[in-house]
């Protein structure tokens, strides 16, 4: 018998998927109602480079944990908003950087702001070492996996 027997709905991915789904959901309904016409896979992208400008394409597949058609299409879709702009790298050609525009440069704040109002709506009634005991397990879940 396994060791760890759990009925469907108590499986941690199915936990897990169910919360960070209702956030994707709320946060993109949060965007809409502040009139920022961006999904949140693209707010991923525009996160990362918010935080390191220029970085390659492969850079922001491993930021985001997307793969490399994924990452080509959402800047692709970024680059037709206007947002970003794709440049040669100078030392390998092959390479890609991601350079944010003055237009994604403005919804940096604001983007900001309401998923900060977002995450604190989610966490409503959660005490501070409740959600490090969560964020710590999770993490030890990752590396368990990953590593």
């Amino acid at each position: 018998m396994a060791k760890n027997q759990f009925k469907r709905g108590e499986l941690y991915s199915v936990i897990n998927a169910m919360a960070v789904n209702a956030i994707n959901r709320r946060l993109q309904k949060n965007f809409r109602n502040a009139g920022i016409e961006i999904t949140i896979e693209q707010w991923s992208i525009l996160y990362h480079l918010w935080k390191e400008n220029a970085l390659t394409q492969q850079q922001l597949c491993d930021k985001t944990y997307r793969d490399k058609p994924s990452i080509t299409r959402l800047i692709h879709n970024l680059e037709k908003m206007g947002l970003v702009e794709r440049n040669n790298s100078e030392i390998d050609k092959r390479k890609n950087h991601i350079h944010l525009t003055a237009k994604a440069k403005k919804l940096q704040e604001i983007s900001i702001d309401v998923a900060n109002e977002t995450m604190d709506e989610a966490l409503i009634g959660i005490a501070k070492d409740e959600i490090e005991t969560v964020k710590n397990v999770l993490q030890k879940v990752y590396d368990n996996l990953t590593g």
